[in-house]
């Protein structure tokens, strides 16, 4: 009996041993297992961690070479449709923008570089309009009358009417009372020595019929052309006052002008080639300001109907552009006589204008 007991201990622990070994194996086996699944996990997670951080920073370059290309492309999109309102509401510049790599953006309202100052009924517009399809170039597109009419508003509020540019754009904006209006040269000049001055002349007896056509447009119970002319009609004395002839005469004004700025920094237009060669005219413009021949003749096409150039496709639009209908109206029918006589008056002041611009405008 006591050996029969003996033997069934000797079984049972031998089968407690095997079944020890076994449970050992089993957990061997499954520590195996998730060793190299924790390795897996651990090697996965890496990749994952690598591959997403080169995602991330590439993410990153591509939204900054993005933004760029947005920011640019606003600060350079120009508006063909609406004009600037004459007096808008201030609006204080914001601050400057940083991307996130740093760069800063400079687009901001600064006060202009370059000036169009003159002259009525001259061919300003046009000029204006063919200006704008430079990408350095960032224009008003109304007139804001500061030096002449609200200098008392101050430079902030010029500043604040211009268009936001960025560096190495230039800021202009056009206003054609300035060069006939004694108190704009100085003014000018306190704003900046170096500002750029562009007037745009015309034969000043054409010059004056257009602008007495536009004013019987809005007036049309004024006195005819040819008694306005006189100050006594029987003599033939010119009214040289009467602001349509007063405007034409170059050499008075722009005297004033270079009392206070060298002739360099005043580049004269010529209005009659303007509608000519306007490549050539807004090539030496360029010229002018610095900047490279963008606008050239592969812009315009001229238009038989108004008699001057229009723009094939402006920028922003599909469409050829022509300026509006006040432009290219036919003028007031004057008396041949009256005519000549006012060509026998602007003669030697034309001549002189010559003398001073260092050219031959070919006024008759």
């Amino acid at each position: 009996m006591a050996a029969f007991h003996h033997h069934h201990q000797q079984q049972h622990h031998q089968l407690q041993q095997q079944q020890y070994k076994q449970q050992s194996a089993e957990l061997r086996r499954l520590l195996q297992r998730l060793t190299v699944a924790s390795s897996l996990s651990l090697l996965c997670f890496s990749l994952v961690y690598i591959l997403t951080g080169c995602c991330q920073s590439d993410l990153q370059v591509e939204n900054s070479q993005t933004g760029a290309q947005v920011r640019d492309f606003v600060a350079y999109e120009r508006n063909w449709t609406g004009l600037v309102p004459l007096q808008p509401v201030p609006q204080q510049p914001g601050p400057e923008e940083t991307n996130s790599s740093g760069r800063e953006w400079t687009a901001a309202r600064r006060l202009p570089q370059a000036l169009i100052i003159g002259v009525k009924k001259g061919g300003t517009r046009a000029l204006l309009e063919f200006l704008r399809l430079h990408p350095d170039i960032r224009a008003l597109g109304s007139e804001p009358h500061f030096f002449d009419r609200h200098y008392a508003r101050g430079l902030d509020w010029y500043r604040n009417m211009m268009p936001k540019a960025l560096d190495g754009q230039i800021v202009m904006e056009k206003t054609p009372r300035y060069f006939v209006t004694v108190e704009t040269p100085q003014r000018v000049r306190s704003m900046s020595r170096d500002v750029k001055l562009i007037v745009v002349v015309r034969d000043p007896v054409t010059r004056a019929i257009s602008d007495y056509t536009q004013i019987i447009s809005k007036t049309p119970d004024i006195p005819a052309f040819e008694r306005l002319v006189f100050k006594n009609r029987t003599t033939g004395q010119i009214d040289s006052l009467w602001s349509p002839l007063w405007i034409g005469l170059y050499a008075h004004h722009l005297e004033r002008w270079l009392t206070w700025f060298p002739r360099t920094q005043i580049h004269l237009v010529s209005g009659e080639r303007l509608i000519s060669d306007p490549a050539g005219e807004v090539g030496k413009v360029q010229d002018f300001l610095g900047l490279q021949r963008i606008v050239t003749d592969k812009h315009f096409y001229f238009n038989k109907t108004k008699g001057f150039p229009c723009l094939k496709k402006p920028e922003g639009s599909s469409k050829p552009h022509c300026l509006g209908k006040t432009k290219g109206r036919m003028h007031a029918s004057i008396d041949p006589a009256v005519m000549q006589r006012l060509r026998d008056f602007y003669k030697p002041h034309n001549q002189r204008f010559y003398q001073m611009a260092g050219q031959d405008f070919g006024w008759q």
